[in-house]
């Protein structure tokens, strides 16, 4: 699966789908709506972004563990039950941008 990006649709990554048998599956180009782990990855970004962190790389990923650990459970529930929905309303907008 891909979103039509650019760098996925070179010629050498079709050269290695091709080579290996797999098939290219219709995908929305550009669909963030089917992308939700950007929902916990923003949420991931304010947390750290919100800490005194020096830009050595030691305290650097103690923060980004220390964020990652702490994600709410709940959150990620409700990214993963979300899907359903958003796959629904992708296909019913033929892959247009979902409303919120």
């Amino acid at each position: 699966m891909d979103d039509n990006a650019t760098c996925h649709r070179t010629l050498a990554v079709q050269d290695c789908l091709d080579s290996e048998g797999i098939q290219r599956l219709l995908w929305p180009m550009r669909s963030p709506d089917l992308k939700p782990h950007w929902k916990c990855v923003g949420y991931f970004g304010r947390q750290v972004a919100g800490r005194e962190i020096s830009s050595d790389r030691t305290p650097l990923i103690r923060a980004f563990t220390e964020e990652w650990d702490k994600l709410p459970q709940q959150l990620l529930d409700n990214v993963v039950q979300s899907m359903v929905r958003r796959v629904e309303c992708c296909i019913t907008l033929h892959g247009g941008h979902i409303p919120y």
